[in-house]
C-alpha cells in the first residue's frame, strides 16, 4: 500500500467524502449578480471551471508556471458551497466570514493548504494571485460581452467597472480581444456561410 494512502485515517476519508459531497453544491449555488443585470445565470461551478482554464491560459501568456494559477482559480470561490455567492450590493450591506466558511469545510480532510490557495488569491499580492484575480474578471468580461451582444445595454455600465479591476498586463490585453470579437465566432465565424444553408 502507498505510504501516503496508509496514514490517511477513515475519519480523514470520511470528511474527504464530505467535502466532496460539498464541492457538489456549488452545481446548485447560484451567482447571485445576474437578477441585478437583468439577464444571464450560471452556477459557481460554471464560473469556477471558466475561470481555472482563463489562469491557465494567463499564466502561459506571462509565461509563468500555470499550477498555481490554475490552484488558485480553482479554490477561490470554494466557501460559496457554505456562505452562497456575496455579489457587490451584498457585500456593501453584508460581512462575510469566508476563511471560517472554507477552514470549516477543510477541517479534518487533511487538505488544508486548500486554505493557503485561498488566502494567497484574497491578499492578491503575488503575480499568480494577480493573474487569478484577472481570471476571475475575464470571466466576467467574457458573460457580459455576450449579454452586451444579445442588446442589454446595462451590461456596457458593468464592463466599465470590471475592466478597470484588472491588475496585469495580460489581464487587459486579453480583455481587450473578448471585447472585439464576436462571442459566436468560435463556432459561427471559422465556417463557410453555405455549411449553416446545407449541413455540409
Amino acid at each position: 500500500m502507498d505510504d501516503n494512502l496508509a496514514a490517511v485515517t477513515d475519519k480523514q476519508l470520511e470528511r474527504i467524502a464530505d467535502l466532496i459531497h460539498e464541492v457538489g453544491m456549488l452545481r446548485k449555488t447560484p451567482r447571485t449578480g445576474w437578477p441585478f443585470l437583468g439577464t444571464n445565470s450560471e452556477n459557481v461551478a460554471e464560473h469556477s471551471l471558466r475561470v481555472s482554464i482563463i489562469g491557465y491560459i494567463l499564466a502561459r501568456l506571462a509565461a509563468i508556471e500555470p499550477a498555481e494559477v490554475v490552484m488558485l482559480c480553482l479554490f477561490h470561490d470554494l466557501h460559496e458551497a457554505r456562505t452562497g455567492d456575496f455579489n457587490y450590493v451584498y457585500h456593501r450591506y453584508n460581512t462575510l466570514d469566508a476563511q471560517r466558511a472554507l477552514s470549516d469545510a477543510l477541517q479534518g480532510t487533511g487538505l488544508e493548504e486548500i486554505q493557503d490557495y485561498f488566502s494567497e488569491f484574497c491578499a492578491g499580492q503575488t503575480k499568480a494571485a494577480s493573474l487569478a484575480n484577472d481570471a476571475d474578471q475575464l470571466d466576467l468580461i467574457a458573460n457580459l460581452q455576450v449579454e452586451l451582444r444579445k442588446g442589454n445595454d446595462f451590461a456596457r455600465d458593468w464592463l466599465d467597472s470590471a475592466i478597470p479591476r484588472l491588475k496585469t498586463h495580460e489581464g487587459r490585453l486579453l480583455a481587450q480581444v473578448l471585447l472585439r470579437i464576436d462571442p459566436n465566432n468560435w463556432w459561427y465565424g471559422h465556417i463557410e456561410k453555405e455549411f449553416w444553408v446545407h449541413h455540409r
